[in-house]
């Protein structure tokens, strides 16, 4: 696959460099065959409300009013019109969901994500990487909240249950919880390359935007301390304050680890955790990103599901704004 991809974007710049050459300011005339895929933060976990025409795809807790909805929109407000031919983003998502079946909680199975990507297609965007690098796990590794039964629905569980929450800091600090990240970001890497491939093979006209995801914990960790407005639980929960700064490490090598598979596959990258500093979980009303147990948008009464760390509309408006920003550039260039 990766002898096909490589022969196949050799083709595309070759044919690139035949063509015409088109003016860097112009908007495409003609609307853009596009594709979005990607995990929940493509498809706006907790954002309401969320699509259930599909049956099938329902427990992929995709908001009709996601970021790639409210970016095709900021798009034909400036002149570029896309011509979106699917949405397949879905929470839970792994990079290797790109290319294999993906197992839902009642038992069905998607089909790979790159199943839509189409002959001519000319844009694919969505974001891909937290699950394969199992962030939901790191989190549940340093919090007994999150460990408790009750959170069942975010998926994994702690790297280590042998070890406390408390010590989550020095676990992936060191031994055992150091070089289980060293393997998950190795795995993160090949992942997001194979990826990129495939949408090169399949789609050779499409110009690849990974979008990465926006920062999670502050610089300043006291900001973290107090609930936000309106709020009783902490942002974080009950993360220990010394394991924030190793949270946000970990997030800032992810974030360099998607930009450099970007930028050895000749991709682009929307950079959110650079300019989502002062949005982060525990910014309180600027906050883009839900508390980890701050009731979302999905729910009734008293049965509310927790933002689990997703984008809340603030955060959503944000990743729309960068997305199409890069977009606009993308096609005119």
């Amino acid at each position: 696959m990766r002898r096909l991809a490589s022969a196949a974007i050799a083709l595309g710049s070759c044919l690139a460099l035949a063509g015409p050459a088109g003016s860097a300011d112009a908007a495409p005339a003609e609307p853009v065959p596009a594709v979005f895929f990607g995990d929940s933060y493509t498809a706006n976990f907790g954002i309401a409300p969320f699509n259930q025409d599909d049956p099938e795809r329902i427990f992929c807790f995709q908001a009709k009013e996601n970021y790639p909805a409210v970016a095709t929109r900021r798009l034909a407000d400036k002149g570029i019109t896309l011509d979106v031919q699917s949405d397949v983003s879905c929470g839970g998502a792994l990079i290797h969901h790109f290319w294999e079946e993906q197992e839902m909680l009642t038992g069905n199975r998607l089909p790979p994500q790159q199943n839509a990507l189409k002959d001519d297609t000319g844009l694919a965007v969505g974001s891909m990487g937290g699950n394969t690098l199992g962030f939901t796990r790191i989190l549940k590794q340093c919090s007994d909240k999150l460990r408790a039964p009750e959170h069942d629905l975010l998926p994994g569980t702690p790297v280590d249950g042998d070890e406390p929450a408390a010590k989550c800091g020095e676990f992936f600090s060191s031994e055992d919880g150091k070089q289980w990240l060293d393997d998950q970001f190795e795995r993160v890497g090949w992942d997001l390359e194979e990826m990129l491939e495939r949408i090169a093979y399949f789609a050779p006209d499409a110009k690849p935007v990974l979008v990465g995801y926006p920062r999670l914990v502050p610089e300043d960790t006291k900001k973290c301390l107090s609930p936000a407005p309106g709020q009783t639980e902490l942002p974080l929960a009950d993360i220990p304050q010394d394991a924030m700064p190793v949270l946000d490490q970990i997030q800032k090598r992810l974030d360099d680890t998607m930009k450099k598979a970007v930028a050895d596959a000749g991709a682009d990258f929307v950079d959110l955790y650079d300019h989502t500093g002062n949005n982060t979980a525990c910014d309180g009303v600027n906050r883009g990103i839900g508390g980890l147990l701050e009731n979302s948008l999905i729910g009734e009464g008293d049965q509310w599901l927790p933002w689990y760390a997703h984008p809340n509309e603030k955060g959503r408006d944000i990743q729309a704004e960068r997305v199409a920003d890069k977009v606009e550039q993308v096609l005119n260039r």
